[in-house]
């Protein structure tokens, strides 16, 4: 049977050998400009219209500049192009594949192929040589191509390097004997001790090696102890244990810090968690990097020279506009490189450590050019946080994406999507852009989350009471209060997935339930004036969008959850089937106009339905236990709620709430896996991963526990 041919026109294919090449080398570097333009931008921004753009330009510029050096390989013999400038073309596609200073990783686990970039890193080279000595010898760039070969090959080598420090082997081989070695001492001394004298070997907790510096820190100071503590605690990111000692000293310093000067310290440590995890920051500061720096540099200036010098007319006007434009991408990449070692925190820090850097110095002057606030004002106390936070400094100046996202169950159930997007498979995509709503992260919350934490590891002097309350899943600050304590039950039942489900139930009805008597009883009533209860709207919204869209950071705690919210959501479509309620509508008409009031009225509306229904009624639609429909208990816990505060006007129930609330948030951070936290900060950070470290720092979690020798050989002191 005769083979089907389709006839391509010869004018298209004169168009693809004439551009396939070009196109693919400007397409190359449009996307190498892309990412030394808004790699940086990953980390402060959660927003998935610019993560996704980001991760494709990511994948695409690998790709595509592996796919040039096939075509530049193919296009030998060919007529069209002049061998000395494919030779020339081929090293700069090394120069992109090690991409700039400020991305090796996307995601954490992009580390662990750092063999198979070596691999290609081989490859690459060899197929960059066999190219260049085709050339040979009548090239006549034969001397700007061997210096681009060799900086393309520094680039790459780089860029592997990176991977392979950051791989979790790597990574935990270098951090292993620094953290345990003090321990092992100390096992050892205690080990000696025991067997020449049978007694107990005490040790007082509490102080610290060195005295924590009271008052506010200046801008200088956050930089300095976010070094000092990252370097201390880094390994937490490889689960590493750490001594009662590197927990005294942490613990003292952060309970004599303000939420303000706390929260800056742990994001300064999480920017360098960043740079060590998703850019070439660990190899290239250093001597040997410092050096290849400076060589990158001469190499890419004097092929800029070279190439000036030469004789350009045997070659096409485009391709060597397309020339200009490697070599200057190339040059920008080595002077953004440059300009990243040179103003970089780590710099300040070698400054300071040498006492270099002062007020007057021509150093700090030399900063301040480069940095988006005036380096001199480092001596002194912060600005105010409005003038922080002005578009679009404060967008550059953040440290990460400084917002809360949000998702209820309420909303959701009352705009559901069609089940065709269930057919194509893009139901994670569709939920994201049509449930998650971004929420600023307001002052008063990260100030009430700081002092939940402090005044837990106030009362946390030993391991022992520190693991038992970040194992609390609500019940301890129940405990504590005797005025609650009739709702521990409702934190005890259930898995962990179980229990966000039913405090997000009750936080909702109880939220709404308040809302609609106090748009009816107030006319100047205000959404936003008590804290209390926005922080336990904002909590409860954002737990469950960690519970629903990042499964993977609550998978080690609910095995059931998606079962169970599917369950809730068939019970609250089945109650929104009834009739209206009027008096919703009414009291909407009532308030129409007002600027203040920010109402969701159909959440609203929907959860005085909910307490429209009878009991009698919920009692005849539940089967068996009611605990099973989490929709009823959530509902019975949200009475109880209302009715203790009604039994005593003194309790304000907001306020247990957000503590509920602060112990689920806490039990999620230290219970999650430590790799998963850490790969958020190129995603633009998560509250979450901020209050797991700032745990660490309180000395709140098992990262401290000590084997049960030390425990049987220790006898604290108060």
């Amino acid at each position: 049977m005769r083979r089907m041919m389709i006839d391509i026109p010869p004018k298209w294919k004169l168009l693809w050998d004439t551009w396939n090449l070009r196109g693919s080398m400007i397409f190359s570097l449009s996307l190498q400009t892309l990412l030394i333009l808004f790699a940086p931008i990953r980390k402060r921004s959660s927003s998935y219209w610019i993560i996704m753009p980001l991760w494709s330009i990511y994948l695409l510029a690998d790709w595509v500049a592996n796919f040039s050096i096939g075509l530049i390989m193919n296009s030998k013999g060919n007529h069209d192009m002049e061998e000395d400038l494919l030779a020339f073309w081929a090293p700069f596609l090394l120069v992109h594949l090690g991409g700039p200073d400020t991305i090796t990783a996307f995601a954490l686990e992009d580390n662990e192929f750092w063999l198979r970039h070596l691999i290609s890193l081989v490859i690459q080279c060899l197929a960059t040589v066999y190219v260049f000595v085709q050339s040979l010898p009548h090239n006549q760039l034969w001397i700007p191509t061997l210096l681009m070969f060799m900086n393309g090959t520094i680039k790459y080598a780089e860029r592997t390097r990176a991977f392979y420090l950051a791989s979790a082997d790597r990574f935990k081989w270098s951090m292993n004997t620094h953290v345990h070695s003090e321990m092992n001492y100390m096992e050892l001394m205690e080990r000696y001790l025991l067997q020449k004298k049978p007694c107990l070997i005490t040790t007082k907790t509490g102080g610290s090696a060195n005295e924590a510096k009271n008052g506010d820190l200046t801008k200088l100071e956050v930089v300095q102890y976010a070094y000092y503590f990252f370097n201390t605690f880094k390994g937490l990111v490889v689960d590493l244990i750490f001594s009662r000692k590197t927990r005294n000293q942490s613990r003292d310093f952060f309970l004599h810090r303000t939420a303000k000067d706390a929260f800056e310290v742990v994001e300064v440590e999480l920017n360098f968690m960043y740079e060590i995890l998703f850019t070439k920051i660990p190899v290239v500061y250093s001597r040997f990097g410092a050096i290849c720096r400076i060589f990158s540099l001469a190499t890419v200036c004097s092929a800029i020279v070279l190439f000036i010098s030469k004789s350009k007319s045997q070659f096409r006007t485009i391709d060597v506009t397309i020339t200009y434009g490697l070599l200057f991408n190339a040059l920008t990449l080595d002077i953004v490189a440059l300009l990243m070692l040179v103003f970089s925190k780590k710099t300040v820090i070698f400054l300071l450590k040498r006492h270099v850097l002062n007020e007057e110095s021509p150093w700090t002057r030399i900063l301040s050019v480069f940095r988006f606030h005036n380096m001199k004002g480092v001596f002194r106390m912060r600005t105010s946080e409005a003038h922080e936070h002005r578009w679009p400094i404060g967008f550059f100046k953040r440290r990460w994406s400084e917002s809360i996202p949000t998702y209820n169950l309420i909303y959701c159930c009352l705009h559901p999507y069609s089940k065709f997007y269930e057919k194509l498979g893009v139901t994670n995509f569709v939920d994201y852009i049509k449930y998650v709503k971004s929420k600023r992260f307001p002052t008063h919350l990260r100030d009430f989350i700081f002092q939940e934490l402090k005044l837990k590891s106030e009362l946390a002097d030993d391991l022992e009471t520190a693991m038992e309350m970040s194992s609390s899943r609500g019940d301890w600050v129940l405990r504590a209060d005797v005025d609650w304590s009739r709702l521990i039950p409702y934190t005890l039942d259930g898995d962990y997935g179980q229990r966000i489900l039913l405090w997000h139930i009750a936080t909702n009805l109880c939220y709404n339930k308040e809302l609609n008597h106090k748009l009816k009883t107030e006319r100047d009533f205000n959404t936003n004036n008590d804290h209390h209860r926005e922080n336990a709207k904002m909590l409860s919204d954002y737990m469950l969008y960690l519970l629903i869209m990042k499964p993977s950071m609550m998978s080690a705690l609910s095995s059931t959850v998606q079962t169970k919210f599917l369950d809730i959501c068939s019970d609250v479509t089945c109650i929104f089937k009834s009739g209206k309620l009027h008096e919703v509508n009414e009291v909407r008409k009532q308030t129409q106009g007002s600027k203040d009031i920010e109402v969701d009225w159909e959440q609203l509306h929907a959860c005085m339905k909910i307490f429209d229904i009878p009991d009698d009624v919920w009692l005849r639609n539940v089967k068996g236990d009611l605990k099973k429909s989490l929709l009823l208990y959530g509902f019975i816990l949200a009475k109880e709620i209302m009715k203790i505060e009604e039994e005593d006007q003194c309790l304000n129930k907001w306020l247990i709430i957000s503590k509920v609330w602060i112990e689920l948030l806490c039990y999620g951070a230290s219970h999650s896996h430590a790799k998963i936290q850490a790969s958020q900060v190129s995603k633009g950070g998560e509250l979450i991963t901020i209050v797991w470290m700032l745990m660490a720092h309180f000395g709140l979690g098992d990262q401290f526990q000590i084997n049960e020798y030390q425990k049987k050989a220790r006898h604290v002191i108060d």
